[in-house]
């Protein structure tokens, strides 16, 4: 998993009807793009060093934009 900040980190929900959650990508430790990052979680506003685990993506600024507009 690779990231940068302005990326969105998405956990997807244990399951189905959950939503999961979404935060922004704040912070990228290692130069490479790689875990940990730091997120500001959408749902609670708190910003937390994560390392992500099998259920979660990144969905880059850009994608993210597009999908939007």
């Amino acid at each position: 998993m690779q990231a940068e900040a302005g990326d969105w980190l998405v956990v997807q929900g244990p399951v189905i009807d959950h939503g999961g959650r979404r935060g922004l990508i704040l912070e990228v430790r290692h130069p490479d793009g790689t875990p940990p990052y730091l997120v500001r979680w959408l749902d609670s506003g708190h910003e937390a060093l994560v390392f992500p685990g099998p259920d979660a993506h990144v969905v880059t600024a850009e994608a993210a934009r597009l999908h939007v507009g």
